[in-house]
């Protein structure tokens, strides 16, 4: 059974920072694509970042030099690194994982945890 686990979701003042982590379990981490998703108060859900099984990573314009994704193979773990934060950051944070294994630079996830809640006072 797949398990995505994330923490690290806090309250933090205007321009702080967080990281983010989340613990993966129930497949083959080492070969997977994970990504980070938020849905904000009464939005939709975004896709923030992805990083391959390479290392090799990808991000949506409005988070490029705020964000960082890296992930730790011996931990079955990814994170966020979060800089800069606003109050537009406020939000529930998700990890998911690729939905096929080995893939490049395609965006396409399916599993995802149950969230980290951030929020960023102004």
């Amino acid at each position: 059974e797949v398990q995505l686990l994330e923490s690290g979701g806090e309250m933090v003042q205007s321009g702080g920072s967080l990281r983010l982590s989340c613990v993966a379990s129930g497949f083959a981490f080492d070969t997977y694509g994970m990504n980070w998703l938020r849905q904000r108060p009464g939005k939709g859900v975004e896709w923030l970042a992805r990083i391959n099984s390479a290392g090799a990573t990808k991000y949506v314009n409005f988070v490029k030099g705020r964000f960082t994704i890296s992930r730790d193979n011996a931990k079955n773990t990814v994170y966020l690194n979060m800089n800069s934060l606003t109050p537009e950051d406020t939000a529930m944070y998700y990890c998911a994982k690729d939905r096929f294994p080995n893939t490049g630079t395609e965006v396409n996830y399916d599993a995802r945890g149950l969230g980290t809640r951030v929020t960023v006072a102004s």
